[in-house]
């Protein structure tokens, strides 16, 4: 079984459980598409950082589950969900 690396993430009053596992640079969010969840192309590139400031872009499958706030708050969640994830891959 491939290995799960989990990372939390908290902005404002939204919460996201990050689970990033070996891919191809599938992202989901609460069952959905990042493409389709998000409502502009600038929250999925800022969600996407950390993984193209470690050159991971293409090498995880992320899947999210965020509650509360609104997207802007749900982006900035899934961001600190996803970098720390990152880091208990390569610390």
């Amino acid at each position: 079984m491939a290995k799960v690396f989990i990372g939390t993430g908290r902005r404002k009053s939204s919460v996201a459980q990050v689970k990033m596992t070996a891919g191809k640079g599938n992202i989901t969010v609460n069952g959905v598409d990042v493409n389709e969840y998000m409502p502009f192309e600038v929250l999925v590139m800022d969600l996407k950082q950390p993984l193209e400031l470690t050159n991971n872009l293409e090498t995880f499958d992320i899947e999210c589950n965020v509650t509360g706030g609104g997207f802007s708050g749900q982006t900035g969640a899934i961001r600190l969900g996803i970098a720390r994830a990152l880091l208990e891959y390569d610390a």
